[in-house]
């Protein structure tokens, strides 16, 4: 690994990388490479932490929007096994430096198919037969959809809510990262769960009982009740401490990016 020619590739975002060993413990024992965005005296910085058998490359750089697509190549494990590749969208949205990973399910080779391959299949459904290039439908505010980080909102002007269903001032979060408060939002469906602090993505009834069973004192924890994957529709003001606000005249549909599908994922430790 060429940690010069990395840092030097990041560089032409206008970024500094740290490339350095990944040193286990109890936190990324199963973990070969891991991607964080640090903060320093000089500001962010993307810490790259990687095991001596993993390889990485860059595959494309895209100086002007500040974007670049990282690929992390560990070898097989064993005879039989493939190895193992992971792919890692880094860039500047906004206000900061971010890194996602990128799914497997689609074929990436660059920083606008990485970012095709992040939009939410219904994104891409309607999308799908537009005329004009990729390139221009990236943006945060197209006619198909309004951005802010890893939330799409899809316009549905015909949606009808009961006011008595419209939470006011309602928090839109994924795990443990800073939420992005809604000034109108109507949750419909899901799974019921229980969430608490160690737990934030959620148990249901039977996962929660289980784990009472294995640790009793997990019961004084403070659990409360929400729905895991309800359909989200929000309305008015949606902000965000590291985003622009936008305003959203009419109800639009909540869907997160998809980065949470991909293993690379599992190798990122950045939370907005």
């Amino acid at each position: 690994m060429n940690s010069n020619f990395l840092q030097n590739k990041f560089a032409q975002l206008g970024a500094r990388a740290q490339i350095r060993l990944l040193r286990p413990n109890r936190w990324n024992s199963t973990r070969s490479v891991l991607i964080d965005i640090g903060t320093d005296r000089r500001g962010e910085f993307f810490d790259i932490q990687t095991s001596e058998s993993v390889e990485l490359e860059v595959l494309d750089v895209q100086p002007r929007n500040r974007h670049l697509l990282l690929l992390s190549r560990e070898p097989a494990t064993s005879r039989n096994a493939p190895e193992t590749k992971s792919k890692f969208l880094c860039g500047h949205d906004e206000r900061h430096w971010f890194v996602a990973g990128v799914p497997e399910s689609a074929p990436v080779s660059s920083v606008v198919t990485a970012m095709e391959a992040l939009k939410p299949g219904l994104v891409r459904d309607l999308e799908r037969g537009l005329r004009g290039k990729r390139e221009r439908r990236q943006g945060r505010k197209t006619p198909t959809f309004k951005r802010q980080g890893e939330w799409f909102f899809i316009p549905d002007p015909e949606l009808k809510v009961d006011s008595r269903l419209v939470l006011r001032d309602e928090p839109l979060r994924r795990g443990g990262g800073k939420p992005h408060n809604c000034e109108q939002l109507f949750r419909h469906g899901g799974t019921t769960v229980y969430v608490c602090r160690q737990f934030p993505n959620g148990l249901t009834e039977t996962e929660r009982t289980a784990l009472f069973e294995r640790e009793p004192l997990a019961s004084r924890w403070a659990w409360r009740l929400m729905q895991r994957d309800p359909r989200v529709f929000v309305r008015g003001r949606v902000s965000h401490a590291d985003h622009a606000t936008i305003t959203l005249n009419s109800w639009h549909r909540v869907l997160m990016n998809t980065e949470a599908e991909s293993r690379a994922q599992r190798s990122v430790a950045f939370l907005d």
